[in-house]
């Protein structure tokens, strides 16, 4: 069983009675709450015809008329790919705002 001093709650619900630069911390974390909610929303919309233009790409490259190998692939990886890395550092940097954008953006992508 874990006790929680009741001291600790109430600084918590403090917390999230203060303001940050005059604006409550609240609104700090339903932004990017929000945010998530749309882009997950957006990705699963998009994600549908991803699907149906990578099918397209493999039909294409499969009878010949493109040109798709793995060397170019992972040249696109080596470019691209420590700037993904770079943007994931800084949103699970900022946890707090992080933390609300996944849930949000995981609640858009189910719901949308």
């Amino acid at each position: 069983m874990i006790v929680v001093p009741l001291d600790l709650i109430s600084s918590l619900f403090d917390l999230f009675g203060k303001s940050i630069a005059g604006i409550p911390t609240i609104v700090f974390m339903i932004i990017p709450f929000i945010l998530g909610l749309i882009l997950g929303w957006f990705v699963k919309k998009v994600l549908k015809l991803a699907i149906i233009a990578a099918i397209i790409i493999v039909i294409i490259a499969y009878f010949g008329l493109f040109g798709l190998s793995i060397n170019t692939l992972g040249d696109l990886v080596t470019t691209y790919g420590p700037a993904a890395i770079i943007g994931g550092i800084a949103l699970f940097g900022l946890l707090p705002l992080g933390i609300g954008f996944i849930i949000g953006l995981i609640l858009g992508f189910i719901f949308g």
